[in-house]
Order: C-alpha cells, then structure tokens, then sequence
C-alpha cells in the first residue's frame, strides 16, 4: 500500500470494484429490461422502488464506508486490534438496522409504495415488488457492509466473488421467475432477494474464514466512540444515497404529473446513468482504500498522485461513454420499452441532458471519496448532499414548473453543474494543505 507505484496499486485494486460495480449495476438492468416486457406500469413500479434500494444501499454503505474508512487508517497506523472491533461493529449494526427497516416496510407497505411516488395504476406493482425487497433489507446492508470492508483491506478480489456469483443467478432467475413461473413483477424481487442471499453467504463465509480481519460475535461491542467514527466516515455516504433516494421519490412525483410513461422514462434513464457511473465509482472505491491508508500512514504525496490519476483516467472514459449515450440516445431507450413512443420521448431527451454534465461527475466523485477517506467528513457531506439534494432537489420543483416536462428531464444536468462548481475549491483545497504538509516533512 505504501510502496508500490500508485498507478499500479490503484489499477489492481479498481479492478474487482470496477467489475463488481457493473455487475450490480447490469443486474439492476436486467430487471428493468425484462419487467419492461410487461408493461408501461410495471416498467414504472420498478423506479418507483428503486428509491427504496437506495435506502438500502444508504444504510449499507454508510455502515461499510464508515467502518471500511476507520479499518483503512486503523492499517495504516498497524492498529489490528482496532481495526478488528471496528469490523465486527459495523457488520452487526447493519444487520440490525436491515431488521429494523424491513420490520417497518412490511407494516406499512401500502403507504411506503404511495410515499415513493406510486400512481393508482403503478400501485399495484410497486407493492407486489416492495414486499420482497423489504425481505431482503437485513442482509442486503450487511452485504454492503462485507463488501466494503474487504475492499478497505485491499482485498477488493474476494468482494467480486460474492458479487458476481449472486449477479449471474439474478440474471438466470429474472426471466425463469417472470415469465416461466408465471409471478410478473413479483419474480423480478424475488430473483433480487435471492441472488442477494447467495452473495450474502459467500461474503460472510470468506470474512469468517478469509484471509484478512475476522468478523466475530464477541468483538461486537455498542460503543459510542464507534459509532462516531462510522458516523464521520459513512455520513457522507449516508448522505449520497440517502438523498438519492429523496431525489428518485421526487423524480418520480414530479414527472408523474404527465403519466407513467414520463416516470417509465425517467426510470429508464436513471438505470443507464447509474450503470455507465458504476464504473467510475467502482474505479474511485480502488483509489479510497490507497487514499486512507497512506493517508493514516502521512505519505501525503501518495493520497495527491492516486487523486489525479483517478481524475484524469476517470474523466476520459466519462467523456467517451457520454458521446456515445448522446449519439444513441433512442436506442438505449428502445431495449427497455422498444414500441412506446411516449417513454422514447422522454427517456431520449433526459438522457441526452444527462450526457451533456456527465463527464463533470470525475471531479465530483472522487474529491468526494478524498474527502470522506482523509476523514474530512464535513466537506465530504457538502459534495454528497450537493448533487442530489442541496440542488436536485430545489431544482427538481423549480424547472418544471417554469419549463414543464422539460425541466423534468433537464434537471439532473443543471444538479451536476452547480455540484461541480461547489467541489471544485474544496477539493483543490485540501490538496494544496497536503502538499504543504508533505513540503514540511521533507524539511
């Protein structure tokens, strides 16, 4: 971590994450892919609960992040025995948060469903699909979580395992389930629920008997001071995914207004947005784990290199897969809900606004991750709520009551510009404060 050149390390490191990434993200695809089959509804259903899986993914993440930042810098330090409790604390807290999220859901679905953005005619599908998601809430976060603080070790590798094995089934049982066994939409959640189970087991099984920290009952301890630390590193991952979800929910009730298809082809778009930005986000959680612990070990030079390499690579590639999203827009739109011209519409036109700032998200994202992973939790947070919450969110009930339906679809756009503009001097900020503390050093 400390020694080998930084291009190299966080290459062999984004790797794994990367491919775990895109896998998740393509099996979040796929869902949509076959339920689009259905009909415009069910299309819709699966956005509207897709705001759920990012509370999911927020309690997961901010578990995993939290205590995967700690367990880094904790390494850096050769402090094990920290490092260890850590583990054990952040693995079985989400687990209970997971309980605590399903138990609530299943009591109050139908509210849930409606509070997410569900129409009359969405309703029924959201429910049928909610309620097996839900099921699956305990250990889908405490998946997160495994997955995270694997990749915090550096051992990204045996994450990807459990990932793609649990994709692979999902893909195998989303048409099996769907369309062989006759259940619709509600096959679709169950492949989910299950695929993540299998991913589950084996993550847990290599954290019991893998190489690396150990997750064990009796390291488990309720403590406050933790539990901060979970806090300052996973409260801008909380953050991120949290609001993502607050903003999905009013994505959803804003372009309900103009009918399922508007929301069908918001959900579409969000889908390919997401999968084209799992990659980057794969690639920046290779660069945290080099970022906390030479960071912990005060080899600042190290934490700036591994920032602008993952800048720069990661903005030629965003670049590219923009132009190509721009240019075949309609096409990407038509494999989900091929036939329907209203969906087209909409889905081709915000797609294309999404392109247009996409590129910009290489800064974002990883001055974010710097931020979270050095510990600065405070600007960390500010670059998290910006894009989907200090300005999606005003934007989101603004625009389109100025430009209608096409605020709607412009919206994520105009987010990512303003978030650029706010990361750009807090992250050049404390770079330049590292370099000035490498400079002392070397004096």
């Amino acid at each position: 971590m400390t020694t080998e050149p930084v291009p190299r390390l966080v290459t062999s490191l984004a790797v794994p994450t990367i491919i775990s990434m895109l896998i998740t993200s393509f099996y979040n695809m796929v869902d949509t892919f076959f339920v689009g089959r259905i009909n415009t509804s069910a299309t819709a259903a699966v956005g509207v609960v897709f705001s759920l899986m990012a509370v999911i993914q927020a309690i997961g993440f901010f578990f995993g992040h939290g205590s995967g930042n700690y367990i880094s810098r904790k390494l850096g330090e050769r402090n094990m025995e920290e490092a260890s409790l850590m583990a054990s604390f952040g693995f079985f807290s989400a687990l209970i948060a997971g309980a605590v999220l399903m138990a609530g859901g299943l009591i109050f679905t139908e509210p849930l469903a409606r509070l997410l953005g569900s129409t009359e005619t969405i309703l029924p599908y959201a429910m049928d699909y909610l309620r097996y998601i839900l099921i699956g809430a305990p250990y889908m976060t405490a998946s997160l979580v495994l997955n995270n603080q694997l990749r915090f070790q550096g051992n990204a590798f045996y994450g990807m395992i459990g990932i793609v094995v649990g994709a692979v089934i999902n893909i195998i049982l989303d048409p099996v389930l769907i369309f062989g066994m006759g259940m619709g939409i509600a096959g679709a959640a169950v492949a989910t629920i299950i695929s993540q189970f299998i991913s589950f087991l084996i993550l847990l099984r290599i954290c019991l008997k893998g190489p690396g920290i150990r997750i064990r009952w009796g390291n488990f301890r309720p403590d406050f001071h933790f539990f901060k630390e979970v806090f300052r590193g996973g409260f801008p991952s909380l953050c991120r995914q949290g609001l993502a979800s607050v903003a999905t929910i009013a994505l959803n009730v804003a372009a309900g207004v103009y009918g399922d298809a508007a929301i069908a082809g918001m959900s579409i778009v969000s889908r390919i947005a997401m999968f084209a930005n799992s990659a980057l986000i794969g690639f920046g959680q290779g660069f945290q784990p080099v970022c906390g612990f030479n960071y912990g070990a005060k080899l600042y030079h190290r934490v700036r290199e591994a920032f602008y390499f993952c800048v720069r690579y990661s903005a030629v590639f965003l670049c590219a897969v923009s132009i190509a999203g721009y240019i075949g827009a309609p096409e990407l739109i038509g494999l989900f809900r091929k036939g329907d011209m209203a969906v087209a519409a909409v889905g081709t036109a915000a797609l294309r606004f999404t392109c247009i700032s996409f590129t910009l998200n290489s800064w974002i994202v990883m001055s974010n991750m710097m931020l979270q992973s050095i510990g600065m939790a405070t600007r960390a947070s500010i670059v998290a709520a910006a894009r989907q919450g200090l300005f999606f969110l005003p934007l989101i009930g603004i625009l389109p009551s100025v430009l209608g339906l096409r605020g709607v679809e412009m919206c994520q756009m105009v987010s990512d510009i303003l978030t650029f503009l706010l990361a750009l001097p807090l992250a050049l900020g404390v770079l330049k404060k590292l370099k000035e503390n490498r400079d002392e050093d070397i004096r």
